[in-house]
């Protein structure tokens, strides 16, 4: 087996992964509340060399080489994006030392989110009106309900008074261990623990405004730029390999 050629295959299959994840990060730039992917890799396969059989061997005694690479994870990044000033009146921006997330229930799952972009649904013979997410999420408060809005459908006048306080705001123990529904959710696992509602000291709520992508722009093209360099340093030593192979198979004809 050509240590050298898996080895190079391995990168070529992690550092396209990786230009995945920078692709998703910079397209959604402009996506109100999405938090950016950071890709983490580690060694693919462990040897043990220089081994002496005569004694037992631990700790620093073990001489590791690695063999290959991959993408083990992919981390998220919650740190604060820009406030932009939307003037819409249901329009939400969380902020503060605490993370904070806003709860919606779509289709009968329990999602938290930061983007704070949401609207009326107008249901029922009353005409009750539903404060929702732009694909039809509702928006819950702390205990989980539905949030009402006073609305007057004969003038089109929303009575937003007081509606940001009724907004449930959610924090975990590790956020950093949510699970990405999509590029604006996230769902709980057992490594981010089970949602809180956040403390009102934690946040703050700006109304009329959104939370923009925290996307850092220049940091994405320089991560564009090490994946592309890495994924053809891998290719060179898959050719390479082939290369070898190739002048070893001749050698014994």
């Amino acid at each position: 087996m050509n240590t050298a050629f898996y080895t190079g295959a391995s990168g070529l299959r992690a550092h396209q992964f990786a230009i995945d994840v920078t692709s998703h990060n910079l397209v959604n730039v402009n996506t109100y509340g999405y938090k950016a992917t950071i890709p983490e890799f580690r060694e693919l396969l462990y040897s043990n060399m220089d081994i002496n059989k005569n004694r037992e061997l631990n700790g620093d005694d073990k001489v590791l080489a690695g063999h290959g690479v991959k993408l083990s994870n992919q981390d998220l990044n919650f740190t604060q994006g820009p406030l932009y000033n939307s003037g819409y009146q249901l329009d939400f921006a969380i902020t503060g030392d605490g993370l904070g997330l806003f709860a919606v229930d779509r289709r009968g799952v329990i999602e938290y989110t930061r983007s704070g972009s949401f609207d009326l649904s107008i249901e029922g013979e009353n005409e009750d009106a539903y404060l929702v997410t732009p694909d039809g999420a509702y928006v819950l408060d702390r205990n989980y309900e539905r949030i009402l809005v006073p609305y007057q459908r004969d003038t089109n006048v929303i009575e937003t008074e007081g509606l940001a306080d009724r907004l449930g705001v959610f924090t975990f123990s590790n956020p950093y261990g949510l699970q990405r529904r999509n590029f604006e959710s996230f769902l709980p696992t057992d490594i981010s623990g089970e949602p809180e509602v956040a403390a009102d000291d934690l946040y703050k709520i700006y109304e009329h405004s959104l939370e923009r992508s925290n996307v850092d722009i220049a940091k994405e093209f320089v991560d564009v730029i090490i994946s592309q360099k890495a994924y053809q340093f891998s290719a060179r030593v898959v050719t390479t390999a082939d290369e070898i192979e190739q002048v070893a198979n001749s050698l014994r004809k």
